[in-house]
């Protein structure tokens, strides 16, 4: 009987033993940010699972107010990865044969919401198996250090090495440390600057201007036609017959009949029949006695005198 129940039990283990598992150990695995993180799941079959494979990758947050989410999946021999938007093509399958036992995937570029826990799901009916597998992503520090009230002693090369479970990194730094400038001159000068560009400024729009103007001005009497006033009418042959019929009058008398007109002497032309041109001002005619007159040959000329009405009297 004893042996009896020991070949039972055994049988069991070894029917246990055949039925469908993930030999990959659950594990912790950290990675920098922007790296690639390797997921294992690599799984057996037993004769027993005939039914279709499916394989299934979740996410639960390290955020406990997320649901877990289905990242990628395989059923029906097809592959859907377009399930969580945040992983949205960084998520991928690393074998090509599925059923070859190997549900591995790699999440690429590996961001801070990266954290969580992953859990593979591989089912065959009637065997089903799963395993979860804890993703850290670290970030480097970014050091800082700050130097207070820097002299030129401090100027040279400074070296940072950081290091993490993820790895380490260097980084060099060359520090020059300049004495203060003179900034009262340094105001002063771009004050002054700016004034002088303002005034620069200034007389360039000045020019402008008055250039303009003066184009205005050129460009208005250029076109400005004017018609010159005709000159008045000479009236100088109308003065000349006037003296001339006086002459052929005064040729027609007798001496007898010029002796009237001793008295008066005709030295005007009518205004109306004469307009006399401007003449510069000269010096009064001397006055001649008669007898020197006499002496010196000259004819005495009766000049008829004229009325009022224009008659010769």
């Amino acid at each position: 009987m004893a042996l009896l129940l020991r070949f039972v039990l055994l049988c069991g283990v070894a029917d246990f033993t055949r039925s469908l598992s993930i030999t990959t150990p659950e594990q912790t695995i950290e990675k920098a940010k922007g790296e690639t993180a390797y997921l294992p799941c690599k799984f057996t079959l037993s004769p027993e699972d005939q039914g279709p494979l499916d394989i299934e990758w979740l996410l639960s947050p390290s955020d406990n107010q997320k649901v877990d989410q289905v990242i990628i999946l395989y059923s029906g021999d097809k592959i859907y990865d377009n399930y969580y938007q945040d992983l949205k093509g960084r998520v991928h399958f690393t074998s090509s044969d599925l059923k070859s036992g190997d549900a591995s995937i790699n999440v690429t570029n590996l961001q801070l919401s990266d954290i969580g826990t992953y859990q593979c799901k591989v089912k065959k009916a009637p065997g089903v198996a799963n395993k979860k597998f804890l993703l850290t992503v670290l970030e480097m520090t970014s050091p800082v250090i700050s130097v207070k009230n820097a002299t030129s002693e401090y100027s040279g090369t400074y070296s940072c090495t950081v290091k993490n479970r993820v790895g380490s990194d260097q980084c060099l730094l060359r520090l020059d440390v300049v004495p203060p400038s003179n900034r009262a001159g340094t105001i002063a000068g771009a004050i002054i600057g700016i004034l002088l560009a303002l005034v620069l400024i200034s007389l360039i729009v000045f020019c402008c201007r008055k250039k303009r103007r003066e184009e205005k001005y050129e460009k208005e009497v250029h076109h400005d036609i004017r018609e010159d006033v005709p000159p008045p009418k000479s009236r100088t042959s109308t003065a000349r017959s006037y003296i001339g019929s006086n002459h052929s009058s005064l040729g027609s008398m007798s001496p007898s009949n010029m002796e009237g007109y001793s008295k008066t002497q005709y030295n005007q032309v009518p205004s109306e029949d004469f307009e006399r041109a401007p003449q510069s001002p000269t010096l009064p005619p001397a006055k001649v006695a008669a007898p020197n007159l006499s002496r010196m040959g000259a004819v005495p000329v009766m000049i008829p005198a004229q009325s009022k009405d224009g008659s010769i009297v």
